[in-house]
This record gives structure tokens, sequence and C-alpha cells, in this order.
């Protein structure tokens, strides 16, 4: 979305020097949901709604998706030399173990500027990086409606 690609590009900008480089690799990460394992057991005495064939597919289209949203991101920032990761799972968790594993230098997100309460009843990725994260946040904040 153009607010991700804000986001991206303004945690970015305080992480390159003036000549364009930065000093540390770049990783592109997109967190996605599983597909929901229900649709093919089903839950309780209700069956499964999808065959094993349709529930394949869709894990197929969904990794496709994600690929695709990391290309285009990638493209859309001038980064491809960034090395691109789908992750699956709850973002918050997957994107601060990812950045554990990695020895991240910092991570770069953007917030939806929820207010308090929707931030309090939904959760934030935001919020779990920067409470849990072992390295440095970069949080941006949304893009104004002006911009």
């Amino acid at each position: 979305s153009e607010r991700c690609l804000h986001s991206v590009a303004a945690g970015l900008a305080l992480l390159t020097s003036e000549d364009g480089t930065t000093r540390h690799k770049i990783l592109l990460v997109t967190v996605m949901e599983s597909v929901d394992a229900a649709l093919l057991t089903g839950t309780g005495f209700a069956g499964g709604t999808v065959s094993p064939e349709e529930f394949d597919a869709l894990e197929r289209a969904a990794v496709e998706g994600g690929n695709e949203v990391l290309a285009a991101t990638a493209e859309a920032l001038d980064i491809a030399e960034a090395e691109q990761v789908m992750l699956r799972g709850e973002a918050g968790f997957a994107i601060t173990k990812l950045a554990q594993e990695r020895d991240a230098a910092a991570i770069v997100v953007g917030t939806r500027g929820r207010g308090a309460f929707r931030r309090a009843l939904l959760g934030s990725v935001s919020d779990h990086i920067v409470r849990n994260s072992h390295c440095p946040v970069i949080v941006t904040p949304p893009l104004d409606e002006d911009e």
C-alpha cells in the first residue's frame, strides 16, 4: 500500500548515508497468516469445506501473493538488492524473532495510526515490536491524507 511504501522509505532514509548506501544488509519482510486448516479438517461435528487439492491451491496462492508484494515493494523503493523474506504467523512475534535470529541492526515498521482505544482492543504490531525487540526500532507514522 501507499502507507507501507511511505513507512519503509522514511525508515530507510534514516539508515542511508548521503551517498545512498547503507552499512547493513536490507531485509524486506512481509508476514502472512496461514490459511486456516479448519477449512480442510473442519471443526467439531462440521467437516472441512475444501478438498486437500483446494487447500494446497489456497496455500500456493497465499505464498505467490506474498512474493508479489515483496517484489513490488522492492521495485517501488528501488532496493533490488534487499533480501526478500516471507514469514508466517503473528506479525509482531515473527518479525522480532527474525530480527533476533539475524542479529538485525534495526527494524523499520509503520503504524496505522489507530487511536489508543482501538490499539488496546485490537493490538498493534508496532507496539509489540517496540516492546520485544532486541534492537532499535524505527516506527514511522501513517501517511497524511494531504500527502
